[in-house]
């Protein structure tokens, strides 16, 4: 038995779908990894695609912010997520594509083209996935970048490392697959303007151009030879400009950037590829690798261990690798002798904030001390380079140096034009960018036609989502599921850790399998009925689900212990006819209450109900792609 139904309780439904609640191009990941479970590794890669057109990077790259909000981590470890889709893409994704019509299994429908003409500047994820979602729309898509090659950050800000240049090409490639033009070294405001493109026919406008222009210290000696920005840097070495770093290295901050920063800088010299791993080799970037070193790395960040930005797993791999981390240490000035960096000076740094919360760090003077450096880069935030902005073009600048948008739309103080990404929000992950991209997409369409689609991405916000509920037979788990402990990561090891030689390695199919085995089933919950639907029986007060509950999160009581305050007194009177109080207050009864976030779902209580009373429902959010 199946219904479809609309569902309006957010909160059931973030409890329900905490991972996908939490992405913000809103993944089912919870789905595609129990189709891996299932074996079914093509249509878990179609459900990780679907939604998010650089599903390959992403499983590499991505903060994961579904792992955060997924509840087996409040039991041990969350469910790695981003290591199962890394796992699909793999099999099904960009890299394992020989012919790009395969993206039709994805969705299922050729494209009509309009011949409406949309520009999106910028070739980064936010802008390539606003052209992607256009492209599906049959608009004429044209992506203009300042750059070279595409990607945004993906490509000049992400070492290759961490992400092989192969694979972002191929990521791009299938994007413009879908008929999406690209004119690359073509920057607004040095090659055209807001206006020549309006002349040109373009009906709507995407400014995607990010934050690739560095913030500086106003320190003494930053205009010393041997001092570079991080964006400058990592631009320099992603394009395979050779740079000198000498033998001592010092990184300013404390965030994601800074980590690549240090890691870059001590990637060693030397070539041998033989020591690429598999996936890079097999992805041919090697033959390209560009590999700079430096004996020793140090990273200065104002911030305490427990406070740094950088995520902690990338904490963790810059100490595997000999980083030098010092916390609560603040610049003072940088050092030279003949116009050359020899090095650094370093001040302890009493607070980050202040009591209103404000980045407004305080040092502590007489505490200065010198490392040794040949090199100073400094990686303290990005910004965007707005200085093409023209009067006549209307656009609001906000006091960050951002492009003042509408968050709910992106729409820009002009019509028809609209922005996102990092020239919007500042510097964000990769997955916040994307959702903009897709976000504009809607909003273009919206604005150009008047017609919206209505399924290409779940709004929560509209409290209008469909779901499918259906009775899920046969419902079991593996023996002692909850004990499994989380699979790592399989890494290259330290000593061959060189270069761009790729360091996470990917799922084998046995390790995907174990790790799927551990999720909890968010969107698997057990349903209580007065009658049992098999049996016909009425419920005999039993308390067996109580008793073989091993979380303890089921209770059966009597109403007269029951208490609720006049909100909840009135949802029950009103939808389960339950009354505490009143005349009918006196009638003998009992309730079933339940901790929905201590269930494990294990499904003992409806294996345990003599009279089938229990019983476990599956939800399912709908994944129609019907265009007005």
């Amino acid at each position: 038995m199946s219904e479809q139904i609309k569902f309006v309780d957010l909160e059931w439904l973030d409890s329900n779908f905490p991972c996908m609640a939490a992405c913000p191009v809103h993944t089912e990941a919870g789905r595609y990894v129990e189709l891996i479970a299932q074996g079914r590794y093509r249509e878990a890669y179609h459900v990780a695609r679907r939604p998010n057109p650089f599903a390959s990077i992403c499983g590499r790259i991505c903060a994961a912010p579904c792992e955060t909000a997924c509840r087996r981590g409040e039991l041990d470890q969350p469910i790695a997520i981003r290591a199962l889709k890394r796992f699909v893409t793999e099999r099904f994704g960009v890299e394992s594509m020989v012919d790009l019509e395969k993206l039709k299994e994805v969705f299922g429908k050729s494209v009509k083209k309009n011949g409406i003409k949309v520009a999106v500047l910028g070739g980064g994820p936010s802008g390539l996935s606003c052209a992607h979602d256009l492209a599906l729309l049959g608009y004429e898509v044209t992506v203009f970048e300042a750059q070279s090659v595409a990607g945004g950050m993906l490509r000049v800000g992400i070492p290759e490392y961490r992400l092989p240049r192969e694979l972002i090409r191929l990521e791009i490639n299938a994007i413009l697959s879908l008929g999406v033009k690209l004119k690359l070294n073509s920057a607004v405001g040095r090659d055209f303007t807001l206006a020549d493109l309006k002349k040109q026919g373009y009906e709507g406008i995407f400014i995607a151009i990010g934050a690739h222009k560095s913030r500086d210290l106003r320190i003494g000696g930053v205009e010393l030879d041997g001092v570079f920005r991080a964006v400058d840097f990592l631009l320099n070495v992603n394009l395979g400009y050779r740079v000198e770093l000498g033998n001592k290295v010092v990184v300013i901050g404390g965030g994601n950037v800074a980590i690549d920063v240090a890691r870059t800088a001590a990637r060693q010299e030397k070539m041998d590829v033989g020591h690429v791993t598999e996936v890079a080799e097999a992805l041919d970037v090697a033959r390209s690798a560009v590999r700079f070193g430096a004996k020793e790395v140090h990273m200065v960040c104002l911030e305490d261990w427990n406070e740094m930005p950088a995520a902690a797993s990338e904490i963790e791999e810059a100490l595997e690798e000999r980083i030098q981390i010092h916390p609560r240490k603040g610049p003072s000035r940088i050092i030279g002798e003949n116009g050359k960096v020899v090095g650094f000076e370093t001040i302890d740094c009493v607070s980050v904030f202040d009591e209103q919360k404000k980045f407004n760090p305080k040092f502590a003077t007489g505490t200065e001390q010198t490392i040794e450096a040949d090199t100073v880069i400094m990686a303290i935030g990005q910004t965007s380079d707005l200085l093409w902005v023209r009067p006549e073009d209307k656009i609001e600048i906000t006091p960050r140096n951002t492009i003042k948008v509408d968050p709910t739309t992106l729409a820009t103080s002009a019509p028809g034009i609209f922005a996102g990404g990092d020239v919007s929000f500042g510097p964000r992950n990769a997955i916040d960018a994307i959702a903009n991209g897709k976000k504009a997409a809607q909003s273009l369409h919206t604005f150009l036609t008047g017609r919206r689609t209505t399924a290409v991405e779940i709004t929560f916000s509209e409290r209008d989502v469909e779901i499918i509920v259906a009775n899920t037979s046969r419902y079991n788990r593996d023996w002692v599921y909850e004990n499994i402990e989380r699979v790592p990561m399989p890494v290259l090891p330290i000593k061959r850790r060189i270069g761009v030689s790729q360091i996470e390695l990917g799922y084998t199919e046995e390790q995907a399998r174990r790790e799927v085995s551990r999720c909890l089933h968010c969107w698997e919950n057990t349903v209580f009925d007065e009658v049992g639907e098999e049996t016909g029986s009425e419920c005999i007060l039993c308390g067996g689900c109580v008793d073989i509950c091993p979380e303890n999160c089921i209770d059966l009581v009597t109403l007269d212990r029951v208490s609720a305050d006049d909100v909840l007194q009135t949802e029950l009177e009103s939808t389960y006819d339950v009354v505490l109080k009143g005349a009918a207050a006196n009638v003998v009864g009992s309730v079933m209450i339940k901790d929905e976030k201590r269930c494990i779902r294990c499904g003992l209580c409806a294996m345990r109900c003599p009279v089938g009373c229990i019983t476990m429902q599956g939800y399912t959010v709908s994944e129609t792609m019907q265009v007005e």
